[in-house]
């Protein structure tokens, strides 16, 4: 009996690429673990042209986003306009729950950060 089929987001998060190349070569979901750690150990000449036309200290293809409160845990495609964040929190913990910016410090909250992230950045004034 086949073990259970990997999504196709999942495909694109373990390979490092965008959900919509994975889909253009076919790896749109429903694959086994086997076949994906097959493409893994051995990759297609598309995919390792894709590793070798990304720019050094260029934004990565998907990001971990770890709340600092509970630690959901989540990957996501990073947006342009994100900034670097201090933490992380879902938006369903209050404020004070989440540690204070020094006192030098001017705190920014930015909704809609993945799926249920507020973003927090701390600067020093």
């Amino acid at each position: 009996m086949p073990g259970p089929t990997i999504t196709a987001r999942e495909v694109a998060q373990r390979l490092d690429i965008p959900v919509e190349m994975a889909a253009r070569h076919g790896l749109d979901g429903g694959m086994s673990e086997e076949s994906l750690t097959a493409i893994e150990q051995d990759p297609p000449a598309w995919l390792v042209q894709s590793r070798a036309n990304r720019k050094k200290g260029a934004r990565p293809v998907w990001a971990t986003l770890t709340c600092v409160v509970c630690g959901f845990t989540e990957s996501a495609r990073p947006k342009k306009w994100w900034p670097e964040f201090t933490y992380l929190s879902c938006r369903t913990h209050a404020p004070q729950d989440v540690p204070a910016p020094a006192s030098d410090q001017h705190r920014t909250e930015i909704e809609g950060v993945g799926s249920r992230f507020i973003g927090i950045v701390d600067v020093t004034v």
